[in-house]
């Protein structure tokens, strides 16, 4: 089998996101992508604006309908959320002959290095690198990756989440997704009467 982690604050999911990961599973020929919401990510200071729980069903349900999408609560719990713990974690979970690749966004690959463990992290990995104009990345000596160069989908979270909290509806965020923020008054979007 071949098993992608598709690891992320999702904060909130876009279609970007299913962009890539489609685009990989059809690339690389998965079995699965396993989207990986952080519970507490280092990179960002442990910093997210959506609860863990709500972060975790906008992914569930971006991912209806989408047969090698699985949705994956590995990172759970108080602790800061390392990609070798979750990589060593599913490592527990899948067979010998097994191959796990590690799906990631070229600017984040960029500081592959300052990584806990990363030189373990790369041992048990593939990378599939997800090319973004502008970012010029060095993969470190003995890193497997593939590149993926993606369409252009010029969209991030953060442009997202100002748009919700100023009363917009972005036509980036899967409808289901959108409906969940709104009821649930996430990131300043309007409660449903």
């Amino acid at each position: 089998m071949k098993l992608a982690i598709f690891g992320g604050t999702f904060d909130p999911i876009h279609k970007a996101h299913l962009a890539v990961a489609r685009r990989a599973a059809d690339r690389f020929q998965l079995d699965r992508v396993l989207f990986v919401p952080a519970a507490h990510p280092p990179h960002k200071a442990g910093i997210t604006h959506a609860p863990y729980d709500d972060r975790v069903r906008m992914v569930e349900l971006a991912c209806q309908g989408e047969a090698r999408f699985e949705v994956s609560r590995l990172e759970e719990g108080g602790r800061r959320s390392y990609s070798i713990d979750t990589i060593e974690k599913m490592q527990a979970r899948i067979g010998p002959a097994d191959e796990l690749f590690f799906i990631i966004g070229a600017d984040a690959f960029a500081e592959v290095r300052t990584w806990r463990r990363w030189e373990d992290v790369a041992r048990r990995v593939r990378f599939i690198v997800v090319s973004r104009p502008g970012h010029l990345y060095e993969a470190p000596p003995g890193v497997r990756l593939e590149r993926l160069d993606t369409i252009e989908l010029p969209v991030s979270s953060s442009e997202i989440r100002r748009a919700l909290a100023a009363g917009e509806r972005p036509a980036e965020v899967p409808e289901p997704v959108w409906e969940y923020i709104f009821r649930h008054g996430l990131y300043g979007a309007g409660v449903a009467a």
